[in-house]
């Protein structure tokens, strides 16, 4: 099964496109929910190791359980209080929900479709899922004996009735609902059971024979010890998503205390869908819905097991066999030529890391050599997101309690990681850190990090730019770009924009960098313009970008302008795109594809041709932490950066962009009515991966082999529809 859907509202009429505003563009959660289609395609992908399917399903049921706690939820608040005007694909808040609800419905049976597939072939790779039929007679005596000394003493078995109300599921709850009969005087009695989160999903039995069995089965064999005096009439799973967004109001005095308490709130959010096992009967299903408090179109019957986000727990890394090869992550050859000293090999030349082929480790030793040189005497650095233990963290109280000036840009508003932020903001604190919260009313997403360091009779500036958070193990399946330079002027912008995220004060004059919401859109569009410009003019006009969403009416609107002057323009968005590529007379100079594949995308970067062909040496090329979406460059302080260096310049241009464009192996292209062809090979040509070109090559230092002799398949042909 392959799932093929159309965007929008039914049958487009692709002629009016040009001439109907509000047939230009895409829905943005329709086009999200294609995203997490090809990531769920990638679990049905037969040439990925079982293992590696498996964690392609997890995150695919992960996603749609965030989609559903920020998107739905925001959704359902636009149509509670009364919001009917249409977006600009001409949708209403409810017709969204009804085409999601549509669309979703679809999407989990294809999940559950696959998932029983992935359990026969686990079991042909020795991995069994097993009924509790299926046991043998000591596996059962020791599931037993682990019932009631690992399940038992943490279960709280709760009746239902006028005494006893229904008691709180929290978010993910996944709780047992009972119909109980007692054999004293055959009265009934419903029932719950809350699965606690932090036992393992699925058990595995003793012995290193691969049999595993879930925790519901277990708990259902062992009902009588929890009931003492009952049997079963009926039982089934539930399980709830809250609404898990947080508002804060402009006025808050105290931003940190303000975010505990709407995290707590947050805990108790509404319930904004309710899934429940199909084998539950009629009359227990309403019995749930009813106390919790949804409506039918909430409740979703659901075939198969529910929460498969948890199903990664099946992988194990002693079978290695049944996960991607690994491969060598390599460390910086420039600064291994210095001997490890990063401020040496940034004087010497401007360096391009290109995570996670290269390693992550560079980031942390350009911090910890600043900690610990004593020449240095101030450190300044955005924290969005970062890891438990992170060594960024260590870094900056190391440095701060050897005395030097440490400066730390938390955000507090990055989804999910609100808590962690918290938590290490106030060890920096303990620490000496200066720690600031930046804007109640923008997100700071922009990723930087400077180092101020005394050098003769002067001091000098060293700064760090990523398109992806200051996070170690996230940089190890995040493809993402890390730049170190020593230029006067990116240096002294960075020093402006630290000041405006901990002044407010908004810088007069940057020289080369970009920022939102103050000039980062009108650069965006001033490029355009220049393409747009040359196209008039006669001259070759390309544009290059890379993406994560693509969702901007007005850059979308420049697009489609740019496409109808004549300019070439190549996108690769990784994720939502609202663009309509290839409408004749509106957008058919454009091209959309998505790459899917072993590592998530997550580089952003632009390249502008200059009045040249690409790639070309006088090109435009950036690299940047936002994408192009309303909230990116309107209510988030971002950052774009040019990439003046030649040798840096032509490692994004003629390795990173070419060879993504290249890619014919994990990418998808996108049809002017929003569905993707996945790319075949039928020639008998090598398919290429961008992936595997960049695990197999050497670093971005220009000693690796040329793109241009790379055997490819040459003009690549569409598969199924998605």
């Amino acid at each position: 099964m392959s799932l093929t859907y159309t965007l929008d509202s039914p049958n487009p009429d692709l002629k009016l496109l040009g001439g109907n505003p509000e047939k230009r563009f895409l829905n943005r959660e329709l086009s999200w929910l294609s995203f997490n289609e090809r990531v769920l395609e990638e679990a049905d992908n037969k040439t990925h190791p079982i293992f590696e399917r498996v964690k392609f399903l997890s995150i695919s049921a992960s996603n749609l359980d965030e989609f559903y706690m920020v998107r739905v939820a925001g959704l359902k608040g636009q149509v509670a209080a009364g919001v009917k005007s249409p977006t600009k694909d001409a949708m209403t808040p409810r017709q969204q929900l009804i085409a999601i609800h549509d669309r979703v419905s679809r999407l989990t049976n294809y999940q559950q479709e696959i998932w029983v597939n992935l359990t026969n072939e686990l079991r042909e790779n020795g991995l069994s899922i097993l009924e509790v039929e299926e046991l043998e007679k000591q596996e059962i005596d020791w599931l037993d004996n682990y019932f009631m000394e690992d399940i038992f003493p943490v279960l709280t078995p709760l009746a239902v009735d006028p005494v006893h109300p229904f008691p709180f599921i929290p978010n993910f709850g996944l709780t047992l609902a009972l119909e109980l009969l007692r054999s004293s005087d055959n009265r009934t009695l419903n029932g719950l059971l809350p699965l606690p989160g932090q036992i393992k999903r699925f058990v595995n039995l003793p012995g290193d024979n691969g049999r595993f069995i879930i925790l519901e089965k277990i708990i259902i064999s062992n009902i009588a010890k929890l009931f003492p005096g009952f049997s079963i009439k009926e039982v089934g799973a539930f399980r709830i998503i809250r609404d898990s967004d947080i508002e804060i109001l402009e006025e808050a005095e105290d931003l940190v205390r303000v975010f505990e308490t709407a995290l707590k709130h947050r805990r108790r959010g509404n319930v904004i869908r309710l899934e429940i096992e199909s084998s539950m009967q009629e009359e227990l299903r309403t019995f749930v819905a009813n106390n919790i408090g949804v409506n039918k179109e909430d409740t979703i019957v659901q075939q198969g097991i529910l929460g498969l986000d948890r199903i990664n727990e099946l992988i194990s890394d002693s079978r290695p066999d049944l996960m991607f090869k690994s491969f060598d992550i390599r460390f910086p050859e420039r600064i291994r030529d210095f001997s490890g000293d990063c401020f040496a090999a940034i004087q010497s030349k401007d360096i391009i890391v290109h995570h996670p082929f290269e390693s992550f480790d560079v980031v942390v030793q350009f911090l910890r050599q600043a900690a610990r040189d004593p020449q240095v005497v101030a450190i300044k650095q955005t924290l969005y997101r970062t890891s438990e233990n992170s060594p960024i963290v260590r870094a900056l109280i190391e440095a701060a309690e050897s005395g030097k000036s440490v400066t730390a840009m938390v955000e507090l508003k990055a989804r999910f990681d609100e808590e962690a932020n918290i938590r290490w903001s106030r060890e920096l604190e303990r620490a000496g850190v200066q720690v600031v919260y930046g804007f109640i009313d923008l997100k700071t997403h922009a990723k930087i990090s400077m180092v101020v360091r005394r050098e003769g009779n002067s001091l000098k500036t060293y700064a760090h730019f990523g398109t992806g958070n200051y996070h170690p193990i996230n940089a190890r399946i995040y493809t993402d770009l890390s730049y170190f330079t020593d230029d006067f002027d990116l240096c002294q912008d960075a020093g402006k924009i630290f000041n405006y995220m901990t002044g407010f004060a908004q810088p007069e004059a940057l020289e080369k960098i970009c920022v939102s919401p103050i000039n980062l859109r009108k650069t965006l569009l001033d490029l355009i313009n220049e393409e747009i410009d040359h196209a008039h003019a006669g001259r070759p006009a390309h544009i290059w970008a890379k993406l994560n969403n693509l969702v901007d009416g007005q850059i979308i609107d420049a697009l489609y302008e740019a496409s109808q002057a004549g300019v070439k323009i190549k996108l690769i968005v990784r994720a939502i795109c609202c663009l309509r590529p290839g409408i004749p007379g509106l957008s058919d100079n454009i091209e959309v594809k998505s790459i899917v594949g072993r590592f998530l995308e997550h580089a952003r970067i632009l390249v502008c041709g200059a009045g040249q062909e690409l790639p070309s040496a006088v090109a435009k090329v950036y690299i940047t932490s936002a994408d192009w979406m309303p909230r990116n460059l309107d209510r988030r302080v971002e950052v774009l950066v040019p990439i003046e260096n030649v040798t840096v310049k032509q490692q994004i241009l003629d390795q990173i962009m070419v060879a993504n464009i290249m890619d014919t192996k994990q990418t998808w292209t996108m049809q002017n009515d929003g569905n993707y062809s996945r790319i075949i090979n039928n020639r008998g040509t090598k398919s290429f991966s961008a992936h595997d070109y960049f695990m197999t090559n050497p670093s971005l230092s220009g000693r690796g082999s040329a793109l241009k002799d790379v055997d490819v398949i040459p003009s690549p042909q569409s598969s199924k529809n998605q």
